[in-house]
């Protein structure tokens, strides 16, 4: 009977840890091209522990000059587009080695509408989403930070 007793937070955690390893996996079996770079390492829920800037970075992509990072949400929100922004600025602290490369931003998620897709948009953050059992990535107006 424990396993059906389940508080909101806990389920909520066990989705978003389905759609982690949904994009996670997405992206390993593919070319590993994603914001137009070929992409040499693909590593998830990674933490940053620098003072002030601690922050988890769901997946990272990283070769020679760039780092993506992406941030996965079961459902996500226009809130949450500003913290996805600050991962830029906390990644660069927490990890000096990448200061000068490029860092992209996405947005990966299994429900997007239409405002939150415009605000990936104008920031430039690329939208990555569930479209029956393929993965779509919308990057085009994508910026580096």
């Amino acid at each position: 009977m424990d396993n059906m007793d389940k508080s909101p937070a806990t389920l909520e955690s066990v989705w978003e840890s389905f759609a982690e390893e949904y994009f996670l996996n997405s992206f390993e079996k593919g070319k590993q091209i994603f914001f137009g770079e070929n992409f040499d390492e693909i590593e998830k829920n990674v933490k940053g522990i620098k003072k002030g800037y601690k922050d988890e970075y769901d997946i990272l992509l990283i070769n020679g000059k760039s780092v993506g990072i992406m941030e996965v949400k079961f459902k996500a929100h226009e809130n949450d587009v500003p913290e996805i922004i600050k991962k830029a600025e906390t990644f660069r602290v927490n990890f000096s080695e990448y200061e000068n490369h490029r860092i992209y931003l996405g947005l990966a998620t299994m429900s997007f509408y239409p405002e939150l897709e415009q605000k990936c948009i104008n920031e430039g953050i690329a939208i990555v989403k569930q479209v029956g059992d393929t993965v779509v990535i919308n990057d085009e107006h994508l910026k580096a930070y």
